[in-house]
């Protein structure tokens, strides 16, 4: 009979495991997305699809083929229509009228460049009475980019890049930067599109009171303005450590991004299809399964990690008088502030080596993933850690403090068995932190 550690690391995976099974791409569209007689019914709104010659779809993000395959199979045989596709790996779903890119994350690359033109390119050349379908997922900001200027090179896109993911900056902040230096992000791909009636559906890795930083909102009016980009590079030091070409943008300056007075969103829609909440309902679903009283709380999401780390292990030392077996769930995101040099690894590793550090107590177990497969640089989406995890790493020579300041907690946790790896999984819907307990253990 295994015991209660390795039993609460079993149901850890079991409900990680269990709650992205349930919540895929495909099940949210099949849920709120049909169409019945040439009529599309999305997003609460119903589109005869017989008053358009054409439907452009470009789909972008971690999700951007599963989503694409999903809606294209949709759409009326007979409909013509033109697609671009930037995502990991290719759709299922290819003709000639699909274009595919792989652009790069967590940094962009030559692809992500081509891809921005291409979108650009198809919205403004499909016919003027088509229907443009925007489909936006997590990842999608490094995945397809153009920078406001030829002047600025790929390597400086990447240095750019580089700079806002590693200042502890939470995700709104870092878009609102990255939107003000696009071609594409802020509204601006829909400013493309001109008055064409367009319809947004976006699978969710953002605050849902921030969805247009989510792929930093090429479809969405922007909320966010040049004085808060440069707000943000300042608050975090990054002004003078910028490339010179992204200076020179600045020097010159920004221009605002559009908002939602601007003409392209008056005939203009959003709905999200999927997001991080629907990933907590489905994990709490199979952890009262398994006899969990489960609660929920996201007051930490975007807190730095230590902090978020601390606060939990705290709420959970409060819930534990509640009930034999307490589960508590915690989506979002925490952030880190990288040094120059990191390691292997992500947040969610990061996160979790940190509590396995501060003396975690042997009746607690736990998990935090992300639901893209990937957890920064590493192959590794998440890990699992309990009081376990720091001898074990001991007996095999490995010290946690070195790899928690070099940001390098992926090396540490796969040496000792601890990662999680799912590889990419056509989905991201931000992360999801599960915290067991058992009070018989005290």
């Amino acid at each position: 009979m295994p015991t209660a550690a390795a039993q609460r690391r079993s149901d850890a995976l079991a409900i990680f495991h269990t709650a992205m099974a349930q919540a895929t791409v495909a099940a949210a569209v099949a849920r709120q997305v049909h169409c019945d007689q040439n009529i599309l019914y999305a997003g609460g709104i119903a589109y005869d699809l017989s008053r358009y010659s054409e439907v452009c779809i470009i789909s972008i993000g971690k999700a951007g083929a599963t989503l694409f395959d999903a809606i294209d199979v949709l759409l009326p045989s007979g409909l013509a229509r033109c697609a671009m596709v930037c995502a990991p790996s290719p759709p299922q779903r290819v003709g000639e009228h699909l274009q595919y890119f792989a652009g790069g994350h967590p940094e962009p690359n030559g692809a992500s460049l081509a891809a921005a033109r291409a979108a650009l390119d198809a919205v403004r050349a499909c016919a003027s009475d088509a229907l443009v379908l925007l489909l936006i997922s997590g990842g999608a900001s490094a995945m397809c980019e153009l920078p406001l200027s030829d002047t600025v090179s790929l390597d400086d896109l990447i240095a750019l890049n580089r700079l806002l993911i590693g200042s502890g900056a939470s995700i709104a902040e870092i878009n609102a930067v990255r939107k003000h230096f696009s071609r594409i992000k802020g509204g601006r791909l829909a400013l493309a599109a001109g008055e064409r009636d367009k319809l947004t559906l976006l699978i969710s890795d953002v605050p849902d009171t921030a969805l247009d930083a989510l792929g930093s909102g090429p479809s969405l009016p922007d909320t966010s303005t040049v004085a808060d980009c440069l707000a943000v590079l300042d608050r975090f030091g990054l002004l003078q450590r910028l490339p010179p070409s992204f200076r020179a943008l600045i020097d010159a300056g920004l221009e605002e991004t559009p908002k939602a007075d601007a003409p392209a969103f008056r005939n203009a829609h959003a709905a999200v299809l999927l997001g991080n909440a629907t990933i907590l309902e489905e994990a709490a679903r199979a952890a009262t399964a398994l006899g969990y009283v489960v609660t929920v709380d996201n007051s930490c999401d975007d807190q730095e990690y230590r902090a978020a780390a601390d606060y939990l292990l705290g709420r959970l030392a409060a819930l534990q008088g509640e009930a034999d077996r307490v589960c508590l769930l915690s989506g979002g995101e925490v952030t880190v502030l990288l040094p120059d040099s990191p390691g292997v690894g992500g947040r969610n590793q990061q996160f979790c080596l940190h509590c396995a550090a501060v003396a975690m107590p042997p009746n607690v177990t736990i998990l935090s993933a992300g639901t893209d497969g990937i957890d920064g640089h590493s192959d590794a989406a998440g890990a699992v850690v309990d009081a376990t995890t720091q001898p074990r790493g001991r007996g095999l020579g490995f010290a946690m403090q070195p790899h928690l300041d070099r940001c390098d907690a992926g090396t540490y946790l796969a040496a000792v068995g601890d990662t999680i790896v799912t590889g990419p999984t056509g989905n991201n819907l931000r992360d999801v932190r599960i915290l067991l307990s058992n009070r018989a253990e005290h």
